[in-house]
């Protein structure tokens, strides 16, 4: 099925009011952009406030599957915004059990590959103001994902996605996801998602701490 993207936007960080007049400086309010140009270490004019958890070259473009906007939507009951997570691109048909760890694909003049899952934090359900959402992407595993640029160039709203090059490991995003939150002592499926060379230096390293 065809890759389409849904919304693009891109921010610098913020400070972003929630609960009773509470304040932090978040970068996850990000804004509806026509164009931008992709570097290796993200688009110009985005940026982050966390840089241990956030940002760096293997999570130079954050991705959020369309598909599951309409399922938090409906199990909450409560519309939400566009890049509710803070995501760069927001697209249909790439769920995370559907695309890989070192799946290389072209967005506009520009090449990314999925280096890891997204380890999402609290400040999903601080912008949304669902204090369980958190909870419910973990136990689901729809985290979004994480990915490295290859190749820099221009970005536009309506520019197209395509597959340039499966890995052939076929470790799922999703099976990350199941692997980290709930088997992470798990060796056989930890050893699995370590053999794939392209995964993300901060993944490599907590997993295998995770089984010693």
């Amino acid at each position: 099925m065809k890759i389409e993207l849904k919304n693009f936007s891109i921010g610098l960080p913020k400070k972003m009011k929630y609960s009773d007049d509470k304040e932090i400086l978040t970068g996850i309010c990000k804004d509806k952009i026509e164009e931008a140009f992709l570097t290796v270490d993200g688009f110009h004019g985005d940026g982050v406030a966390d840089l241990e958890h956030h940002g760096g070259r293997d999570r130079a473009l954050c991705i959020y599957p369309y598909e599951h906007y309409s399922k938090w939507e409906s199990e909450f009951g409560e519309a939400l915004p566009p890049g509710a997570f803070g995501e760069n691109i927001t697209v249909s048909n790439m769920l995370e059990k559907d695309v890989h760890i070192g799946d290389i694909f072209r967005l506009g003049d520009a090449i990314f590959q999925i280096s890891q899952s997204r380890i999402p934090c609290s400040t999903i359900s601080k912008r949304t103001n669902l204090p369980f959402l958190l909870k419910r992407i973990v136990e689901t595993g729809y985290t979004g994902y994480l990915c490295r640029v290859l190749k820099e160039g221009m970005v536009k709203h309506d520019s197209e996605i395509s597959l340039l090059e499966g890995h052939p490991a076929q470790v799922s995003v999703l099976f990350t996801n199941d692997t980290y939150f709930r088997n992470s002592k798990d060796k056989e499926s930890v050893n699995k998602i370590l053999k794939v060379p392209e995964l993300a230096l901060k993944w490599r390293e907590s997993l295998e701490k995770r089984i010693g």
